[in-house]
C-alpha cells in the first residue's frame, strides 16, 4: 500500500484547519482519526471541524457512525484502510488527522496479537484497586508499566491479562505488530499556556453555541460514544438546577477535563511516534501550512502519489 501522511497532536491545537489547508496545497484527502468525531450528531461536543474547513477538501470518517455503535481501534483501522485505499485509487495522498493515539497506532503498527479476553480473569482483576493493579503489572513487566497509562484501569487490566493468559510479558506482543502502511508525518503542539487558553475558549464557545441543548436532545448511545469529554458533566447539569452558577461550574469542569486529556495526548505522542515535532506557537498559520505541505508533498512524491 502507498504511504500515509499523518498530522497528529492534542485537541485544540488547530490541526484540522491546518491539515485542510495542507491537503488543498498538495492535492490530498483527509481521513479523520478522532474517536468521537466519527459519530453522527453532537457536533459541538465533539468539536467537529467547521463547515468551511470540511468544504476545502474531501474528509472521510467524520460523522459516519451511529452513536449507538460501539467503536474500537480494530473497527477504525478497517474503515480507515478502506478510505485510504479509495484515496490512493484516485492518485491522491491520504492525510490522517487526529488525536486518538490508539487509532493512529492501529494504522502505523497494526494490531496486537494478544490473547482474547477471559471474562472470569477480567472480573477478578477488576476487583483489585488501581494501586494493586499498578503493583501487579510492575511485578510482571516493568517495561510495560513504563509505557502503559498507570491511571487507566482498562489498560492495566489488559496488560496483566495478556501476561497471565499467554505466560509472556505483555509488551512482547508489541513486537508482532507489522508496519504494513508506510508512514511519515508531523506531531503538532503548542506551548502549554496557549494550548490551555485555546481549550478554555473553545469550551466557552461550545456553550454559547448551544451544546447544552445538543446534549439534551441526544438519544441513547453506545458505551464508547458515552465517553465523550463533557457529556457526563452536561448530563449532571441537566439533572440538577440549571442556575448560572451551575453552568459556570460545568464549563470549568469540562475545561479541566479537556486540559487533562490534552496533557495525556501530549505524553502519548511524544512516546509513541517518530513524527517530526512542530511547535505551532512559533509559527503563523501560513508558515505552518507551508512547512507541513513541503513535508507532505515530498513524502507523497517518494511514495508515488501524484
Amino acid at each position: 500500500m502507498r504511504g500515509v501522511f499523518f498530522v497528529v497532536g492534542p485537541t485544540a491545537t488547530g490541526k484540522s484547519e491546518i491539515a485542510a489547508d495542507v491537503a488543498t496545497e498538495v492535492g490530498a484527502e483527509i481521513v479523520s482519526a478522532d474517536a468521537f468525531q466519527i459519530y453522527r450528531g453532537l457536533d459541538l461536543l465533539t468539536a467537529k471541524p467547521e463547515t468551511g474547513t470540511l468544504a476545502k477538501v474531501p474528509h472521510h470518517l467524520i460523522g459516519t457512525m451511529s452513536i449507538l455503535d460501539k467503536m474500537s481501534a480494530a473497527k477504525f483501522r478497517e474503515r480507515a484502510l478502506v478510505a485510504i485505499s479509495e484515496i490512493h485509487s484516485r492518485g491522491k495522498l491520504a492525510i490522517v488527522v487526529g488525536g486518538s493515539g490508539l487509532y493512529i497506532k492501529a494504522l502505523t503498527h497494526g494490531l496486537s496479537s494478544g490473547p482474547a479476553a477471559d471474562p472470569a480473569l477480567r472480573a477478578r482483576l477488576n476487583e483489585l484497586s488501581l494501586h494493586d493493579l499498578q503493583n501487579k503489572l510492575l511485578g510482571l513487566d516493568p517495561e510495560a508499566a513504563s509505557k502503559v497509562d498507570l491511571k487507566n484501569r482498562r489498560r492495566l487490566v489488559r496488560a496483566i491479562e495478556i501476561h497471565l493468559l499467554s505466560r509472556q510479558k505483555p509488551w512482547s506482543h508489541r513486537t508482532e505488530w507489522t508496519r504494513d502502511v508506510p508512514s511519515s508525518g508531523v506531531f503538532v503542539f503548542r506551548e502549554r499556556d496557549e494550548l490551555y487558553d485555546r481549550i478554555n475558549r473553545r469550551v466557552e464557545a461550545m456553550f454559547e453555541n448551544g451544546v447544552i441543548e445538543e446534549a439534551r436532545n441526544a438519544s441513547a448511545m453506545s458505551e464508547t460514544a458515552s465517553k465523550m469529554i463533557g457529556l457526563r458533566e452536561i448530563r449532571e447539569l441537566l439533572d440538577g438546577p440549571a442556575a448560572a452558577g451551575s453552568i459556570l461550574q460545568c464549563v470549568a469542569a469540562i475545561q479541566q477535563a479537556t486540559r487533562r486529556y490534552a496533557k495525556r495526548q501530549l505524553t502519548w505522542f511524544r512516546r509513541q511516534t517518530n513524527f517530526q515535532p512542530l511547535n505551532l506557537s512559533l509559527l503563523s498559520q501560513n508558515e505552518a501550512v507551508k512547512e507541513i505541505s513541503q513535508l507532505a508533498g515530498s513524502f507523497g512524491v517518494a511514495q508515488g502519489n501524484d
